[in-house]
């Protein structure tokens, strides 16, 4: 089966910069998978994408050294399933909260034994490869997103849910969550205390930490803190951002 390259970093002991595509345009997600993302995630929740354009963003990310993967827009069997089927090389699921949430998402994913997961890859047969079934299992990742407080007095337990590869911070929800106001970088000590924890206990479990960021500032802190899986903006807010800052500096 073909290789999974997040994985590939992570073992080594490497950071993952991951791209984020909101938006639905193929053009977009493959301006953004050639200037070297190891990892493009198509955004099944809060972007612009349904699952036939999800499909083809897959297929425009394959062309390139970047893996793609995908966050679902819940946990959902069939959701899940669809996505792997169609070549997704990993699952970042919102609202984890629980350790039977997690071990869901475990079930979802994964064939039998492991798992539930109904046999029929079609595209994930093409870009895996023909050992895709006998290694599906153990190529494709599995990150729960913590972001309620909820999810925080249960992480020790979602991070040692056997099948967890690794968990992934919301940062603006777990600032709502914890009774704060979401901001691209957080500043606020409760939040940002909430987040150092996170990566701590995760290191302790073994397992990779993953973080939504609003500037490439903060990823490096947080790459600095622990991080192995780090996001900078989506290509949506890229390109309104450096828009922005081209008219400002046309009008100055």
């Amino acid at each position: 089966m073909r290789p999974n390259k997040v994985r590939e970093i992570w073992a080594s002991g490497g950071v993952v910069k991951n791209g984020w595509l909101a938006l639905e345009s193929t053009m977009a997600a493959e301006g953004m998978a050639s200037v070297g993302w190891d990892s493009c995630t198509v955004d099944l929740q809060h972007g612009f994408a349904d699952e036939l354009t999800a499909r083809q963003l897959f297929q425009v990310v394959s062309r390139f050294d970047c893996t793609p993967l995908a966050r679902v827009a819940w946990n959902d069997p069939a959701k899940i399933m669809r996505v792997l089927d169609d070549g997704c090389y990993g699952i970042i699921c919102p609202m984890v909260n629980t350790p039977d949430d997690a071990a869901m998402l475990v079930k979802n994913s994964k064939f039998p034994p492991q798992g539930e997961r109904s046999y029929g890859p079609q595209r994930g047969l093409l870009y895996g490869g023909a050992d895709y079934a006998a290694k599906a299992n153990e190529t494709i990742i599995n990150m729960a997103m913590i972001e309620t407080r909820e999810a925080m007095s249960n992480l020790e337990a979602i991070c040692r849910t056997d099948g967890i590869d690794g968990i992934y911070v919301g940062p603006s929800d777990l600032a709502l969550s914890l009774g704060h106001q979401p901001a691209g970088v957080p500043t606020n000590p409760e939040v940002v205390g909430a987040i150092e924890e996170i990566v701590r206990r995760a290191r302790d479990c073994g397992v990779v930490a993953g973080i939504h960021c609003g500037s490439v500032e903060m990823a490096k802190d947080w790459i600095a803190k622990g991080f192995q899986f780090v996001t900078v903006y989506t290509d949506f807010v890229a390109m309104v951002t450096k828009a922005r800052e081209n008219l400002t500096a046309l009008n100055d």
